[in-house]
C-alpha cells in the first residue's frame, strides 16, 4: 500500500502540470472561440445553400468549436497585422474615440487598457516589481506597483500595489502600501510572472528581501 500510494502521488505530480496547462489552454481557446462564434452563422447559411450535404457535419459541437477557433486565430492575426500599420492605428484610434461616448464601456475599457500598459512597463519609475509585507508583517509577497499618490492628511507617499495570486496571476489583491515599506526587487515583470506562475520554482538565484542598509 505504501508503494502504491507513493506511485500514485508521483503520477499526480507528473500529470498536474500537464492537466493545469491543458485547462488553461482550453479556457483561452474556449474564450477565443466564443468571441468569434457569431462569424459561423453566415458561413453556415452559405454552406446550407451551396453544400447541404455537409450541413449535418457543421452542426456537431466539436466541429463548430474547431471552425470558430480557426476563425479566431485568423481574426487575431489580421487585427495584429493591421495594428502594426498606420491604417490599423488610425482604425484603433477611431474605435477608442467611439468607445469614449459610451459611459460604462469607456470606464471599463480605459481601466483595463491602463492596467495592461502598466504591467508592460519595465521596473523603473513608479512601475516596478516589489516585495511588500503581506499577509502579515513577518511575510513578504511579490507585487506590481501601478502608481503612487500622497496621503491628503499627512503628505505621506503611498503606492497602489497589485498582488497576483499563484498560479493564476489574473486574479489577486490591490494593496495600498506606504512607499517606505516597499522593497524593490529589480526584477522585470516577466521575471515576476514566471516566479508567480511557477509557485516560486522559477526565480533568480538572489533576491533583495530586506531594505538595503543606508
Amino acid at each position: 500500500m505504501s508503494n502504491i500510494r507513493k506511485t500514485v502521488l508521483a503520477g499526480a505530480g507528473a500529470a498536474l502540470p500537464v492537466v493545469a496547462t491543458l485547462a488553461a489552454i482550453d479556457f483561452l481557446l474556449g474564450l477565443m472561440a466564443s468571441l468569434f462564434a457569431p462569424a459561423l452563422q453566415p458561413l453556415t447559411r452559405l454552406i446550407h445553400q451551396e453544400l447541404p450535404q455537409i450541413e449535418r457535419l457543421l452542426n456537431l459541437p466539436w466541429v463548430q468549436g474547431l471552425v470558430a477557433l480557426v476563425i479566431s486565430f485568423v481574426g487575431l492575426y489580421l487585427i495584429g497585422l493591421m495594428a502594426q500599420r498606420v491604417i490599423g492605428r488610425k482604425l484603433m484610434a477611431w474605435v477608442e474615440s467611439g468607445i469614449s461616448y459610451l459611459p460604462l464601456v469607456k470606464t471599463v475599457y480605459g481601466l483595463i487598457k491602463q492596467f495592461l500598459d502598466s504591467l508592460n512597463t519595465g521596473p523603473s519609475g513608479n512601475q516596478r516589481v516589489v516585495l511588500i509585507p503581506f499577509p502579515t508583517p513577518e511575510m513578504k509577497t511579490v507585487g506590481l506597483v501601478t502608481r503612487t499618490f500622497l496621503d491628503d492628511a499627512t503628505g505621506r507617499e503611498l503606492a497602489a500595489v497589485y498582488v497576483p495570486t499563484t498560479p493564476n496571476p489574473t486574479s489577486g489583491y490591490l494593496e495600498i502600501v506606504p512607499v517606505e515599506h516597499l522593497t524593490n526587487t529589480g526584477w522585470s515583470v516577466d521575471e515576476a510572472m514566471q516566479f508567480i506562475i511557477s509557485g516560486g520554482s522559477v526565480a533568480p538565484r538572489e533576491i533583495i528581501y530586506d531594505h538595503p542598509k543606508p
